[in-house]
């Protein structure tokens, strides 16, 4: 949806992404040791630690970290590990799903239940907004590997199922059990992706203000915060005059 590029193009303008960049890699070190802990830890024998690969190269995380991350799943690091789903509602009614993987499933709920309610949210019970999204794989391109018309015939032919093109660049959607084909595909006709990842992309959005997406982007930064969140999930839309203002 529009509210998530949106929110990245913020991020970066707002030069938050120096401050984040560590955290991030943290946050896709553990998905690659998670990843490889669950299959092989060889990212051509292992879809999801190919894709969790791919997404940390976009991130531009160096190689050592990257190998470093599937030596700690091959040296019995991550076994505690799970993966969590949290669901609530944020300020405005917005629906939001939390993503977090934890060695300690006590903790991170009564973190995120608390995050919620501090920053005008509830958590909800799993389930609770889960129906307003769809689960989907999303690859990003540049603008500049083509036009509209361009990146929609190498989409239709990788198998994909939609495209969104704009001046920031070109979406393109898939199921979420083709993402590693539809992928692979398009890096043979586009390039190297600027992202490739599975995500719970909105099927109904709230509208936001500027003081609804103020409260919004604050209760998102306080659970990105939490090392144990891995990713946060809303569906906002708001105008651009809305954005420009934040």
């Amino acid at each position: 949806m529009a509210g998530h590029s949106k929110w990245a193009n913020i991020q970066h303008r707002k030069g938050r992404q120096d401050k984040l960049r560590a955290k991030v890699f943290s946050k896709l070190s553990k998905e690659i040791t998670i990843a490889a802990k669950m299959g092989e830890p060889d990212p051509d024998k292992n879809p999801r630690l190919r894709l969790a690969v791919k997404e940390a190269k976009g991130q531009s995380m160096p190689k050592d970290n990257i190998e470093r991350a599937i030596k700690k799943a091959v040296g019995g690091e991550g076994e505690d590990y799970e993966e969590i789903r949290y669901e609530g509602y944020g300020p405005n009614g917005v629906a939001v799903i939390v993503e977090a993987m934890t060695d300690n499933r006590n903790r991170t709920a009564s973190t995120v239940r608390s995050t919620f309610t501090k920053n005008g949210g509830n958590l909800g019970e799993t389930g609770s907004v889960g129906f307003m999204f769809d689960r989907k794989g999303e690859i990003t391109y540049p603008a500049s590997v083509g036009d509209a018309d361009t990146v929609m015939m190498a989409a239709i032919e990788a198998g994909a199922e939609d495209v969104e093109s704009s001046d920031d660049g070109h979406v393109i959607w898939c199921l979420d059990t083709d993402l590693n084909d539809v992928s692979t595909a398009l890096e043979a006709e586009l390039g190297e992706s600027d992202s490739t990842k599975l995500v719970w992309r909105p099927t109904t959005t709230t509208e936001m203000d500027l003081e609804g997406m103020e409260k919004l982007m604050k209760l998102i930064d306080a659970l990105e915060d939490d090392d144990d969140v891995q990713r946060v999930t809303a569906n906002f839309e708001a105008s651009d005059e809305v954005m420009e203002q934040l």
